[in-house]
């Protein structure tokens, strides 16, 4: 783990260039830096998390260019209101999930990281749960409570 602030200027510089490169590419949506490294003063273990928000009309065909652009990540973790992908060739390990706005996912993603940067007790509650053994599986109870998901 490390502090956010350590990563910070790459991270931003990802964003932006990932930003260009889906407009470019002609992807619809709005693109926003989310996770850990994207709050000051937050533990992370070093990567980019970025989350395309697309009109829900757009997810399907949005979804279809990213194919096209970017390797699928997580097949798994795919569900109708989520897609995810990794984006290859960056400086830090780069993900980028893909949700409808108003979606459960795109909830979840959007007001717990805004909580978590807002509020200095979920800071500092998601700092301490990042310490703990097993803290992936916390982070989503952590998430729901913060969100009602």
């Amino acid at each position: 783990m490390i502090w956010s602030d350590e990563i910070t200027a790459q991270a931003s510089a990802i964003h932006a260039l990932v930003r260009r490169t889906l407009e470019a590419a002609g992807v619809p949506g709005d693109l926003e830096w989310t996770g850990a490294a994207s709050v000051p003063g937050t533990l992370t273990k070093g990567d980019v998390d970025l989350h395309l928000r697309v009109a829900p009309e757009l997810f399907a065909p949005a979804v279809a260019l990213l194919k096209e652009l970017l390797p699928v990540a997580v097949p798994s973790a795919w569900a109708p209101t989520l897609a995810v992908f990794d984006v290859p060739d960056q400086e830090l390990p780069t993900g980028l999930a893909v949700t409808p706005v108003g979606s459960e996912h795109d909830v979840r993603f959007t007001q717990a990281w805004r909580r978590i940067a807002a509020e200095p007790e979920a800071h500092r509650r998601y700092n301490e749960l990042k310490r703990r053994p097993g803290h992936e599986e916390q982070k989503s109870a952590f998430f729901s409570e913060l969100t009602g998901t």
